[in-house]
């Protein structure tokens, strides 16, 4: 699928969305959000496809949510209507659920930041399981400087993922990083040369869809449940109910076959 603001194409299992507003530094316009629900549910829905990547072309990944567009709805509202709060917290959980799709999907998203990856850039880098950035990457959550917090994961998911202090600087201060203090942090996972970026992501990518499925899947959300649940006890019984499912399984079984063979 090709649409003014992004790209939706499949190759070999990996299914990659492209962000392409270079002249307007990748702002995530409504129509950019739209191209990544199409993404997901395409992700749900079709089996062949294993490992989703989301990148974009030019010097921004992106500048964050289009500040133009959110104006412009701003502007279309009757001046004499007061916007309720619950009825704006409505719009935003929609926009939320985007993010959380991502987490629940039971299969890889690689984001790709070729370039500069600001706002909801980040917040959206959070929520995908693997991140990869160019030395030219340089992270940041700007929307201090607005009045306002990074509200779609800047705060929680990037506290749960470098903690307080690192997310005190970013989201509090405002503060930018570049790609190798991200790398130090864990924000990103690696640093790949600009020069090879797309061909080291898609590397990676093929190396995760060569997995077993199932297991991939599980381990996905063992991780993410024993990262929410603190008792240990609990956490070893979510490692024991993940296993006993997967080592019956018919893969699990073909696998250990051919390791006896070798």
């Amino acid at each position: 699928m090709e649409d003014a603001h992004a790209n939706i194409t499949d190759r070999d299992g990996i299914l990659t969305v492209t962000i392409n507003r270079p002249a307007k530094l990748n702002a995530i316009s409504p129509q950019v959000t739209e191209a990544f629900w199409t993404a997901t549910r395409a992700m749900m829905e079709r089996d062949d496809l294993r490992c989703m990547v989301i990148t974009a072309v030019g010097k921004y990944f992106t500048a964050g949510i289009d500040l133009a567009a959110s104006a412009e709805r701003l502007e279309n509202t009757p001046k004499d209507s007061a916007r309720p709060g619950w009825n704006y917290r409505r719009g935003y959980r929609e926009h939320h659920l985007l993010y959380d799709e991502f987490e629940n999907l039971e299969k890889p998203i690689v984001l790709a930041a070729q370039g500069i990856c600001l706002g909801a850039g980040v917040e959206m880098a959070m929520s995908c399981d693997f991140r990869f950035c160019t030395p030219k990457t340089e992270w940041a959550l700007p929307e201090i400087n607005l009045g306002v917090l990074p509200g779609s994961g800047g705060s929680s998911r990037l506290t749960r993922l470098v903690g307080p202090a690192w997310a005190k600087y970013m989201a509090m201060a405002g503060m930018r990083i570049s790609a190798e203090r991200a790398l130090a942090i864990g924000l990103t996972h690696e640093v790949f040369p600009e020069e090879t970026f797309m061909d080291d992501v898609y590397s990676f990518c093929r190396q995760l869809c060569e997995l077993p499925a199932e297991a991939v899947g599980m381990a996905k959300l063992d991780i993410d449940m024993t990262t929410d649940v603190q008792d240990r006890t609990v956490q070893r019984h979510i490692d024991r109910l993940v296993n006993t499912v997967l080592v019956n399984s018919e893969e699990h079984k073909k696998r250990i076959a051919r390791f006896k063979k070798k």
